[in-house]
């Protein structure tokens, strides 16, 4: 017999993708854009839209094509090539930075203004924060309760409310768009969009939809595809609901915070003026949510991962995992984000070029042709854009300043584009070649 998920379970697996995305960067990102973007809020927000929610859902939908992992998503690169891009995604994206993070973010957003910044408060807050965090991903299998029926609508009723004021109570005035804005409003939006890192968690986040179904007996491959696209859709038209009030609260805030303010500020001095005491309260009840979620779906999806290759079991990853995780968030965010900044400048070009080519594969007589020379370009692309962040900028030559699309940290889009074009040619040249011998 066919095991089938009821419209309850299909929402509460799209409910539970939206809420594994929904990080404290989603939350503080787009804030920024809004009071920084100005008039040009709109045109700003349409760019952040693309890479923030267009191409995670993207990535989501690839991967229930290929049954789940980015293994099988990166098979037309070969095994090693996969499996390495594979381990740099889930590490960067695990107990490197992402899941150190949430811990930090939501520490400085909901705790430090009532303990003060101190290394003991987050230090006994990140215990109590990732012993939580170890609990819930012991039992993956519960994840559609704990996550996609509890904690998950839970968030979605904070972000509500939080919309909704927005909308209803705009803070202050508008202040002018800052000198990038005014610019390249699109471009900034859409740069900005593409540093909440959600494509890569999308990447990592796959498995866990996947098998977050399978918990429930669905083993059809079809179905699966089905549910895990629906799940993508659900989250997309989330989180482009979230990203538009954030927008519109930010937009609004410019009598309230000063424009450079990052939006952790932005959200606390909104929330203070419209909520007044209890609005410090909800908004780190609401952070502590979000981050709680997206720190589980990580832990889970790296633990399943690394159980494949290692010779330990799935419960004693979580554990080593978790424990990592907490001994780097309390090195600091500042630290922290220094040393990712360059690491997923560099592999996130590549990742990009592997999920939208994955809807080409009919298209070629052979998919490796095509998508391994147009990643490695992007890869080497994405790394010159990678030292520009580092102190190290120096020693690259003067020409790398000026590729097109260099302003806007797109660098590696044209050439990448360029390969392409050359693989495709040769690709056609070299199937006909092999058509002709056989006749």
């Amino acid at each position: 017999m066919t095991h089938r998920l009821t419209s309850k379970d299909i929402l509460a697996l799209g409910f539970m993708t939206f809420a594994l995305f929904v990080g404290a960067g989603n939350i503080i990102f787009p804030p920024m854009v809004g009071i920084q973007s100005g008039e040009h809020v709109w045109v700003a927000a349409f760019g952040f839209l693309i890479t923030a929610v267009g191409l995670p859902v993207m990535t989501v939908i690839a991967l229930a094509r290929v049954g789940g992992g980015i293994d099988a998503l990166s098979s037309p690169i070969g095994k090693a090539a996969g499996l390495l891009l594979a381990t740099v995604c889930y590490l960067a994206v695990g107990p490197l930075f992402a899941t150190p993070r949430t811990a930090t973010v939501s520490f400085e957003v909901g705790i430090a203004p009532l303990t003060g910044d101190g290394a003991l408060p987050l230090f006994i807050y990140s215990l109590i924060y990732f012993a939580l965090v170890i609990g819930i991903s012991l039992y993956p299998g519960k994840l559609l309760d704990t996550v996609g029926h509890f904690l998950a609508p839970l968030k979605i009723v904070a972000l509500t409310i939080l919309g909704v004021a927005a909308l209803l109570w705009p803070a202050g005035g508008i202040a002018p768009a800052t000198a990038d804005y005014q610019r390249a409003a699109f471009s900034s939006g859409f740069v900005n969009g593409y540093l909440t890192m959600d494509t890569l968690g999308a990447l990592v986040f796959g498995i866990v939809i996947v098998n977050a179904a399978r918990s429930r007996g669905v083993q059809d491959a079809k179905l699966l595809t089905r549910y895990t696209m629906l799940a993508g859709i659900i989250a997309g038209v989330g989180l482009t609901l979230v990203y538009l009030s954030l927008f519109k609260l930010g937009s609004g805030s410019a009598g309230l915070v000063d424009q450079n303010a990052n939006g952790a500020a932005i959200l606390h001095a909104y929330v203070q003026q419209t909520f007044g005491g209890m609005g410090s309260f909800f908004l780190a009840a609401l952070i502590f949510v979000a981050c709680m979620v997206t720190a589980v779906g990580l832990t889970c999806a790296c633990a399943e991962f690394f159980a494949q290759y290692l010779p330990l079991s799935y419960k004693t990853l979580v554990f080593i995992l978790g424990l990592f995780s907490m001994v780097v968030s309390n090195l600091g965010l500042s630290h922290l984000i220094q040393i990712s900044i360059p690491v997923l400048t560099a592999i996130y070009p590549p990742c990009i070029v592997l999920v939208v080519l994955s809807f080409t594969l009919k298209w070629w007589n052979k998919s490796t042709r095509i998508i391994a020379p147009t990643m490695l370009v992007s890869l080497l692309f994405g790394i010159v854009d990678a030292i520009k962040t580092t102190s190290f900028k120096e020693v690259l030559p003067l020409f790398s300043q000026h590729l097109p699309l260099a302003d806007q940290g797109l660098s590696w889009l044209p050439p990448s584009l360029v390969m392409l074009v050359i693989a495709a040619v040769v690709d056609r040249a070299k199937g006909r070649e092999q058509v002709a011998v056989h006749q």
